[in-house]
């Protein structure tokens, strides 16, 4: 959806932020200044903290080191990894690092099926991993009679279909739509073929993680019930420093215990570089984010070097309070780290996704609806989130006394709710008010992307960014048109004045060496500029698109 809908979208209205089209969609800047804060938080909640705490169990595991000190380790080489290089650096080691974890992931999935018997062997062992430490007279511990189902229960089971099928749809398309880390990579390819490949590429790619990640994980248990399966408190707190529960160690486990030693080591460097890869991309994303959106807003004339520096201090800041977020990562939804990612994104993401769906789609669509819609979708979302924090699952030991709201609306179908509120409120209030003008909507949806480009007549101020075709897509992401005057500006008269040490390492640190004030910012490649295709090329696509839907829309059925 991403290439073939949206991308094309983006491409017209010539953005380079998510927050920035909805500010030119809509106009004023309070939307994109809410969403921009909305998708900081996003980054703490389920992505920094989320990929710090699975790159420190990996060390943990391996290492046997202390978790705090894992994440120590790990931030300490990742800081080195992100000034070495920016978003091209992370692009280019995904790629190699990408088909290395394939080689080795299918090489893992070799040996695990062959350990067990198969798949037929996993069905009828997995079901017999129990703890030895477990309570005979409890449910803990136990297996889910429906663990080998996409399709479940609507009312018992911990993933009803109808939040599967609806309730996750939404987060998801925020995630691969409208995400700033996801589209900002999908900008800097060379057109909109290379684009789709690319969409394409990763689609393929997804089908992947069911059967070299999945049941790979379910055979961990089988062959470690006592670690991965553990269902007393102490046990798990002594095993992975969990009292909820250690089923987050299940790859890591399998793959220090099963495949040989070098393999072993390759699999964790490479598993361990692509979380320090995952992050740096977050890191790039959130800093311009911030800078561009937010920052610029109160520092209108702020100069690149300052951008520059407050970009890489607020990363400090992303991290240290990510880090201190990592307790309750591990307290939440059980101790398991995939419903605590599909819990968090069910609450902030689906008014996001609604809005960016209204106004791509429904030219209709003006500020105040969008406005209306998003913080409404915002606040019952909150609400939700603290309920959760402040009312935690208790282990399945415990009585359930938890409010209602909590216990028994499952957190997908939430999703839909919060979905359909905010898509009545921004229809509603969008009908009542009036249209947004030729301007807002030219270029700006689905079906005027093909206008005329329009010359506007007002001049943009200096401070602004030049978003007509600057990507993100080195580590000087926040270069400003008005970065030239400011150079030629700042110490204007003055001669060349020596700088401490101290100052020199920090502009070193932040990538801005002194060399950067006699030579001016050279302007950055274009973005993608045009929609025109090769018809060849567009069609192989097309039919390649056409596939990929086909077995993705088999494997659901087969799983059902």
């Amino acid at each position: 959806m991403l290439a073939w809908i949206f991308l094309p979208i983006y491409i017209a209205g010539q953005v380079t932020t998510m927050p920035e089209y909805l500010r030119r969609r809509f106009g004023g800047r309070r939307i994109s200044i809410t969403l921009a804060v909305l998708y900081l938080f996003i980054y703490v909640f389920t992505k920094i903290s989320v990929d710090i705490y699975s790159g420190a169990i990996f060390i943990q595991q391996s290492l046997h080191w202390d978790l705090y000190l894992a994440i120590v380790g790990l931030l300490a080489i990742t800081a080195l990894y992100t000034v070495a290089g920016g978003l091209a650096a992370v692009i280019y080691t995904d790629a190699l690092q990408t088909g290395i974890m394939l080689t080795g992931s299918f090489i893992l999935m070799g040996y695990s099926f062959a350990v067990v018997g198969g798949m037929e062997g996993l069905k009828e062992k997995y079901f017999l991993a129990l703890a030895s430490n477990r309570s005979t007279n409890s449910s803990c511990g136990l297996p889910r009679e429906d663990a080998f189902h996409i399709f479940r229960d609507p009312v018992t089971s911990d993933l009803p279909w109808p939040g599967i099928f609806f309730g996750m749809s939404i987060p998801s398309l925020w995630y691969w739509c409208t995400d700033q880390v996801i589209v900002q990579r999908s900008l800097a390819a060379k057109n909109l073929s290379h684009a789709k490949g690319g969409s394409l590429m990763a689609a393929y790619l997804k089908i992947l993680p069911l059967f070299i990640m999945v049941f790979p994980g379910m055979v961990s248990r089988v062959l470690f019930p006592d670690e991965v399966a553990c269902a007393n408190p102490d046990v798990c707190q002594s095993i992975c420093s969990n009292p909820s529960g250690c089923s987050d160690i299940a790859y890591p486990k399998l793959v220090l215990e099963l495949l040989p030693t070098g393999l072993r080591g390759l699999m964790m460097a490479v598993m361990v570089a692509a979380l320090m890869s995952s992050l740096t991309s977050i890191f790039n994303s959130s800093s311009t984010i911030f800078t561009m959106d937010i920052w610029t807003h109160f520092r209108p004339q702020a100069s690149e070097r300052e951008l520059m520096i407050v970009g890489r201090v607020f990363v400090l800041v992303l991290v240290l309070v990510s880090i201190l977020w990592i307790p309750v990562v591990q307290a939440s939804q059980g101790g398991q780290l995939f419903i605590y990612i599909q819990s968090i994104s069910s609450y902030l993401q689906p008014p996001v996704a609604v809005v960016f769906i209204l106004a791509c789609f429904w030219k209709r669509t003006n500020e105040k609806g969008a406005f209306s819609g998003l913080i409404l979708g915002l606040f019952l979302g909150l609400v939700r989130l603290v309920l959760d924090f402040i009312y935690v699952q208790p282990r399945c030991d415990q009585p359930d006394e938890r409010p209602a709201v909590v216990k028994d609306v499952h957190y997908l179908y939430f999703s839909m709710i919060l979905s359909s509120t905010t898509l009545v409120t921004v229809c509603a209030v969008s009908w009542l008010t009036d249209p947004p003008s030729k301007e807002m909507v030219s270029r700006l949806t689905w079906f005027s992307r093909h206008d005329p480009i329009v010359q506007k007549e007002q001049v943009q101020p200096a401070a602004t960014l030049s978003h007509n075709g600057i990507p993100e897509a080195t580590d000087t992401s926040f270069q400003l048109e008005m970065a030239q005057d400011n150079s030629s500006k700042a110490h204007s008269g003055d001669g060349i004045h020596k700088q401490s040490k101290m100052v020199k390492a920090i502009l070193c640190l932040c990538g801005m060496e002194d060399k950067g004030r006699e030579e001016a910012p050279t302007r950055m490649e274009a973005v993608i500029v045009s929609l025109e295709e090769n018809p060849i090329v567009k069609a192989l696509l097309d039919v390649n698109c056409i596939i990929c839907i086909s077995c993705a829309i088999f494997l659901w059925g087969y799983f059902a």
